[in-house]
């Protein structure tokens, strides 16, 4: 008599949901990933610094070009980009995958933490947070903010099965904590330890089973092992650097409008209620549903006993501890609030469990492909943000050897690095003082007119405006101007030789 076996129903349901859940995280990650050019400023800051860690192989110190420092965040994600682009190849593929990978990171870990919070809703918090506008747009940009948002979700997912997990491996969550923790700062500096504001006023809140010392001791010192040495190498390195780091990156980002970041008082308000309210889309709803229904869950879970543990409390601080520190801060960026939509993607889902919600998948499915449609539009529509572009025109326009691309008081396209190869500078008509970390330009012209006459594959560029002004100066110091081509995007590209050679 042959003997059948199958799958419980139940099992058979989960690893269904388990498969549509991955693959829809991959189409979402991976699509069009590789399909534009590098998008300046951003991207190609990013990866420009990677390339010259690769080009220069020195990996501790973070450069623009060969000679000028590049001191505003910590090298994790450059770290990340130069190893994908040393496996992959010089692609834009190659430099964003680490982007999407975190992207899938944070992913799983919104449903793992939707799990820990509201157990069954693991599914819906991995779908909700992949389809938000938000990850879905950041996950194809090569900025800070996703490797970032990564370590910061796996350290609140260690800090909840601190707390709720197995009380003979509470120790280890701990360590993993404070370990993400590490990476995170490794990633962007002391804002990445932003979520232990909302760690620290649980524990006086809710207050979970107790450690022995020796392990939040060395949850401690598993942080500063993965977090200082960097920076005390390139603080002996370069004297003042860490008062730099202190001063502009840290205090100044938050206490000052010195990067004119929207510092007015109501600058949170045109910067972060969009991300909010669009960039949640299309779940914005389930949202608002839950933050009507918080109060409510607060004052129950005060009218229980003060120091009881409530899942919608610790949710809650997990959210707006951080965002009113983002609020208060004078420095506002959109993408600064990526890390917080993991948190949003759980209430999300634990409020869709609480009130029995299901997915109307043919909807689900529509707003997928307008997700996609939206990429595909992106990849194609011509922008002068696209390196890319600017390295077609080049080639076109030059007639030999293309060494380095020089802006002269213009936007870096540092995006060109990667499609052309080359270094990038940006450099003053006229010597200016220099600031000792992130100086404004790389140098001065004259200094890359001598460079030029060794090196003849200098490329100069100047906005068309400002051309007659700059072949004057150029002229004054015994050069001689010959355009390549036709002005591009406004700009003249242009070479130089002595007035001499040029004569002859």
């Amino acid at each position: 008599m042959a003997v059948t076996w199958q799958l419980p129903p139940r099992v058979v349901g989960v690893a269904t949901n388990l498969l549509l859940t991955c693959a829809l995280g991959a189409l979402l990650a991976f699509s069009f990933l590789g399909s534009r050019g590098i998008w300046d400023p951003d991207e190609g800051r990013y990866s420009n610094v990677a390339l010259t860690m690769l080009d220069t192989g020195d990996w501790l110190t973070p450069r623009r070009n060969s000679t000028i420092g590049h001191w505003t965040k910590p090298p994790g994600t450059y770290w990340l980009v130069a190893g994908s682009v040393a496996l992959f190849g010089e692609t834009p593929w190659a430099a964003r995958l680490p982007i999407a990978l975190s992207y899938l990171a944070c992913m799983l870990l919104a449903g793992l933490c939707a799990d820990r919070l509201f157990p069954g809703s693991g599914p819906v918090a991995a779908i909700a947070y992949a389809t938000m506008i938000t990850p879905s747009v950041a996950g194809q940009l090569i900025t800070t903010d996703f490797p970032l948002a990564a370590s910061q979700a796996l350290a609140m997912y260690a800090w909840l099965g601190r707390r709720a997990g197995d009380a003979l491996y509470r120790h280890r969550w701990l360590l993993l904590m404070w370990a993400a923790f590490g990476i995170g700062f490794m990633i962007k500096g002391p804002p990445a330890l932003l979520p232990l504001l909302a760690v620290g006023l649980a524990g006086m809140l809710c207050p979970a089973p107790g450690l022995r010392w020796r392990w939040h001791l060395s949850g401690i010192v598993v942080f500063l092992a993965i977090a200082l040495p960097w920076y005390l190498m390139v603080a002996a390195r370069n004297p003042g650097l860490l008062g730099y780091f202190l001063g502009a990156e840290v205090i100044d980002r938050v206490a000052t409008d010195r990067f004119g970041r929207s510092g007015q008082w109501y600058g949170w308000l045109q910067v972060y209620v969009p991300v909010l309210v669009l960039g949640t889309l299309p779940w914005t709803g389930d949202l608002w549903r839950w933050l009507r229904q918080l109060p409510g869950h607060l004052r129950s879970w005060r009218a229980r006993r003060q120091g009881s543990v409530d899942q919608q409390l610790l949710l809650a601080l997990w959210i707006l501890v951080p965002l009113l520190v983002f609020c208060l801060a004078r420095s506002r960026m959109p993408l600064y609030l990526l890390p917080l939509f993991v948190p949003l993607a759980v209430a999300v889902a634990g409020q869709r469990l609480q009130a029995g919600r299901r997915f109307n998948w043919k909807w689900l499915g529509a707003w997928i492909v307008l997700l996609l449609a939206a990429r595909a539009g992106g990849a194609l529509w011509p922008t002068h943000k696209d390196a890319s572009t600017w390295a077609e025109a080049i080639r076109a326009r030059v007639h030999g050897p293309i060494h380095e691309v020089v802006f002269v008081e213009d936007m870096a396209r540092y995006g060109l690095h990667l499609h052309l190869g080359t270094e990038i500078r940006k450099v003053s008509v006229m010597p200016v003082p220099a600031a000792r970390f992130n100086p404004t330009y790389d140098g001065a012209l004259q200094a890359e007119l001598k460079q030029a006459e060794r090196d003849p594959g200098l490329v100069f560029v100047v906005k068309q405006a400002r051309y007659p002004e700059v072949e004057r100066v150029i002229h004054a110091y015994g050069y001689a101007v010959h355009p390549w081509g036709s002005p591009f995007q406004g700009r003249v590209l242009f070479g130089v030789e002595p007035a001499a050679d040029a004569a002859r």
